[in-house]
């Protein structure tokens, strides 16, 4: 599992963003829907990576 930092923004919508993975980031109109979201956007980097030859960033 990795870290997710979760806040809100100006309007009120859930960011979640995954400093382990620079760029992954994801939104949401509410927390869980920002975390279903990055779930998923992990799952596509991390196979982006491996797919690419590229190392894939430890868990911390």
């Amino acid at each position: 599992m990795r870290n997710v930092l979760l806040y809100t923004d100006e309007d009120g919508n859930w960011i979640a963003e995954v400093p382990s993975l620079p760029g992954c980031v994801s939104n949401g109109r509410t927390r869980d829907e920002a975390l279903e979201r990055v779930k998923e956007g992990i799952a596509l980097y991390v196979e982006a990576l491996v797919e690419a030859g590229l190392p894939v960033p430890s868990l911390l």
